[in-house]
């Protein structure tokens, strides 16, 4: 297990360095906006891990609380902790239509399960209306990437198409296969420290599917991509909620587990303070304190988390 994990991180640095220059390149070369790329191409990548736990614990009606607990857990980790990592790394300088669109967005997303959560499960049709939702959010990014290219200077050479799709499809490959060998062997060594399996669920397995969000984010500040490490994880996190878990709900319906509440309000609170603090400043970035403030709110809340069970 403790093999497995190495091997798994190694497979997931690589794949966020290949993921990230390939997005940037195909990004470039069709003059497609680097945010859009970070919305849809890797945020649909990075979760693929969430999608393939999903799936198999809906399919089993035993473990349909991990179906919750990741997503909602994921969705957590994703902002506070990765999105604050990436701030600590390089400020994250956020762009028009993200302050507009896709913040807001995430805001609404944990608050709509809220409401779909309070008879008791989420539903077949309620997993169906989530979807609708996806299929909105998608026409709308598209929509925007042609209404706002990147400029790119006269001397740039983009890279070529077929060297961009080797990259991102090998990267893709690498995150989830690093992902999927790290989350059986953290899990099993939770367990076998006695671990209850609702922490497992909202924090093991959530950062296991949520690696290759921090890993491709943090690459990402490092190279100042900044905006691509913006538009992971708030992409991530609408994919999680509007894909993710409609097709686990159309799967199978998913009941609510208990405090399922605190845990979603905290979810929305995330994507709230990232629009606090990209207001604080002229630049409409998080800065490095912003960044460490998510982290340490976390690390409060997981402590209390811990500390109720």
């Amino acid at each position: 297990d403790y093999l497995f994990i190495i091997i798994g991180f190694v497979l997931l640095i690589a794949g966020a360095n290949y993921l990230v220059d390939g997005a940037s390149g195909l990004a470039k070369r069709f003059n497609v906006p680097n945010l859009i790329i970070g919305l849809t191409v890797v945020a649909f990548g990075t979760s693929a891990p969430e999608l393939v736990v999903n799936l198999v614990a809906a399919f089993n009606p035993t473990t349909t609380d991990i179906a919750l607990t990741n997503i909602i857990g994921s969705n957590m980790i994703n902002t506070f902790v990765i999105l604050g990592a990436a701030a600590v790394v390089f400020p994250i300088v956020s762009q028009k239509s993200s302050r507009r669109f896709d913040i807001p967005l995430s805001i609404l997303a944990p608050l709509i399960v809220l409401l779909m959560i309070l008879s008791g499960e989420l539903s077949r049709i309620d997993g169906a209306i989530l979807l609708l939702f996806f299929a909105g959010f998608m026409y709308s990014t598209f929509s925007r990437s042609l209404k706002s290219p990147d400029e790119q200077p006269e001397d740039y050479k983009p890279m070529k198409i077929w060297k961009s799709i080797l990259f991102i499809l090998g990267g893709l490959a690498a995150l989830v296969g690093g992902a999927q060998l790290i989350v059986p062997a953290a899990t099993n060594i939770a367990a076998g420290f006695g671990v209850s399996p609702a922490v497992i669920g909202l924090t093991i397995v959530a950062l296991g599917t949520s690696l290759p969000e921090l890993a491709t984010s943090v690459v990402a500040a490092m190279k100042k991509n900044s905006d691509i490490a913006l538009g992971n994880v708030i992409g991530s996190n609408i994919f999680n909620v509007f894909f993710v878990l409609s097709c686990s709900a159309i799967v199978r319906p998913l009941p609510a587990y208990k405090d399922i509440t605190i845990d979603l309000y905290m979810t929305a609170l995330s994507s709230i303070l990232v629009m606090l603090f990209i207001y604080t400043n002229k630049e409409r970035s998080i800065k490095r304190w912003a960044g460490a403030s998510l982290l340490l709110i976390y690390t409060g809340f997981l402590i209390w988390k811990i500390s109720t069970l």
